[in-house]
């Protein structure tokens, strides 16, 4: 193994090196030539970590740019006990996949708008962040060297995590003096299997987000304090949480992980970016162009409880769920004490044409006419 070395109050981000033989070498081709982890039970990947070949870093001081960064296997990391990102949280991650195409081609989805993302997250935590041009490379970069690691076509993705954390060390409050950007990847399989209808309670006390909060970015530090709620709710039978806003406490804003959506006649509702407390996700930003294609008036506006609760149809979309109907919603009011409200999820609904023509353009098995697509290899 190699260690890197802290000192003088500086922390150094260090891999544990894998050995030779530590590394999966294995692999098997299908019928098209493309080489294939061994070992992998392609029909059967669920969404937890299995660990690949490389995973690419890349190092800034405070006030200096990012530069050349480099792939090294995938290891675990070492950060000295008074490390921003340990200290302090100061943390932005996110996430995109790669998908195999029939005919063997590797496709990213938007990862531009992830960068962007990424941008806009690290200037609200006094971070510097790579380039786009920067991010996208080094994102390319661990996909190629992870290639065998990206599912057979229609198996599943590889999901590739972008870290960007204050690695340097730090005492006080204050914005750590060194950064780290990290990548590593995991082939996963459908988030929610099968894409069962979501049963959803809606959480009337317990806030996700504020305004002038970080619930607009994807900070480390908005997930956990969801876990305890989200676990909760799950021991009842329910699916996932929808959270309220924290102003009046009367209107949707997101699922623990997933922005959502309201069809109602013609017209396709989703809550809109006005206070910093929703995620911009890649996934409704594409769902929002696609459905207008279709025809739908599509809005971002303000969404009370009751026009979820009297919509035709709902769903959520996210990286990782993709487009998931909703099925049920239980919302603990006068009105509508623990009501199961259902919904249109049958063969016809809008979500599962909004979900066959994003997974479509995303494995190019429909034409990319918007340019949504980087091919990797």
């Amino acid at each position: 193994m190699v260690k890197g070395v802290a000192s003088d109050w500086k922390c150094h981000l260090c891999h544990y090196l894998q050995t030779a033989s530590e590394m999966p070498t294995n692999c098997h081709s299908d019928e098209l030539g493309e080489k294939y982890a061994d070992g992998v039970n392609w029909d059967e990947l669920g969404f937890r970590i299995i660990p690949t070949d490389s995973m690419y870093t890349m190092k800034c001081s405070d006030g200096d740019n990012f530069s050349q960064g480099h792939l090294i296997p995938y290891g675990n990391i070492e950060l000295c006990p008074s490390a921003g990102i340990l200290n302090y949280g100061q943390g932005i991650l996110e996430g995109l996949k790669a998908t195999r195409t029939e005919d063997g081609r590797i496709m990213l989805f938007r990862p531009k708008e992830n960068a962007l993302r990424m941008k806009m997250g690290a200037e609200r935590m006094c971070m510097p962040s790579p380039s786009v041009e920067q991010f996208v490379d080094a994102v390319k970069q661990t996909v190629r060297a992870d290639k065998r690691w990206v599912p057979p076509p229609g198996k599943g993705a590889l999901y590739v995590r972008p870290l960007l954390m204050g690695s340097g060390s730090v005492l006080g409050v204050a914005p750590a003096a060194e950064y780290t950007f990290l990548i590593y990847a995991s082939p996963v399989g459908i988030y929610l299997k099968g894409r069962p209808s979501l049963n959803l309670y809606v959480e009337d006390k317990l806030r996700r987000a504020t305004p002038g909060g970080t619930g607009g970015i994807k900070s480390v530090t908005n997930y956990a304090p969801l876990y305890q709620e989200q676990k909760e709710v799950r021991a009842k039978g329910f699916s996932d949480v929808l959270f309220l806003d924290s102003v009046t406490g009367k209107n949707s804003e997101e699922i623990s992980s997933a922005n959502i959506f309201i069809l109602k006649g013609n017209v396709i509702s989703t809550p809109a970016l006005i206070h910093g407390t929703i995620l911009p996700g890649v996934t409704r930003k594409s769902i929002m162009e696609i459905a207008l294609d279709f025809g739908y008036q599509v809005e971002e506006r303000v969404i009370p409880v009751e026009d979820l609760l009297e919509a035709d149809e709902a769903f959520c979309t996210g990286t990782a769920v993709t487009v998931n109907p909703i099925g049920a919603v239980t919302y603990q009011t006068r009105r509508y004490m623990y009501n199961l409200v259902e919904y249109k999820t049958g063969n016809g609904a809008i979500s599962q044409k909004l979900y066959e023509t994003l997974t479509g353009i995303q494995t190019a098995r429909l034409e990319d006419k918007k340019g949504w697509t980087l091919e990797v290899n």
